[in-house]
């Protein structure tokens, strides 16, 4: 087994040649993706949830989606008296507002490279003798076989770890002002006797 120095540059040409953007890049523009889908959920969520459209699709006209409960209290004359509470849908449901707090893309790269050589060789020698009446005959014959395979083997291996911590996000300061808002709609009113 050699050490060449040229099978160092090759490991290092083929690590030049992996193509890191897409590797790194590929899962990061991945988790961006994701943060701009949930960032839309979001927005679908309260427009679905939150509202109502009463208008048309050249003219939306949003209205508050309430939920409105119904119920019975006794009062201090022992007399029964009907209540109907209003609530605006959105400040009693959780808001989904994932965001990804932390990314971790582990990634490693093994190549190794081994370089084997062997030669082999054989001397051959073979001799006749011939004898005869007044005659003599020799017959030698020599080979000589030399045998060499070299060969190199590169291993390639590659692994891709990613670690994604997603949170539920607090709520946007203006969508905090907006339920806010919406909270002081809450509305209980005493329904008349029938």
């Amino acid at each position: 087994m050699a050490n060449n120095p040229n099978n160092n540059i090759n490991l290092v040409d083929d690590l030049n040649s992996l193509d890191f953007s897409n590797y790194i890049g590929g899962p990061l523009q991945a988790a961006v993706d994701a943060q701009n889908s949930a960032a839309m959920a979001v927005v679908d969520f309260i427009r679905n949830v939150g509202f109502n459209n009463e208008g048309d699709a050249t003219n939306p006209s949003y209205v508050i989606n309430y939920v409105t409960f119904s119920y019975q209290k006794q009062l201090e004359n022992n007399n029964l008296a009907s209540y109907k509470l209003s609530v605006p849908l959105l400040t009693i449901v959780p808001i989904p507002a994932l965001r990804i707090e932390e990314m971790t893309i582990d990634f490693n790269a093994k190549l190794n490279s081994v370089e084997t050589a062997s030669a082999n060789s054989s001397l051959g020698i073979g001799a006749d003798l011939k004898l005869g009446f007044k005659k003599v005959g020799l017959k030698i014959s020599a080979s000589y076989r030399k045998t060499t395979t070299s060969g190199s083997k590169v291993e390639k291996a590659y692994e891709m770890n990613v670690h994604v911590k997603v949170v539920n996000d607090e709520i946007p300061a203006g969508l905090d002002r907006i339920l806010r808002i919406l909270e002081s709609e809450i509305s209980n009113k005493e329904m008349p006797n029938s």
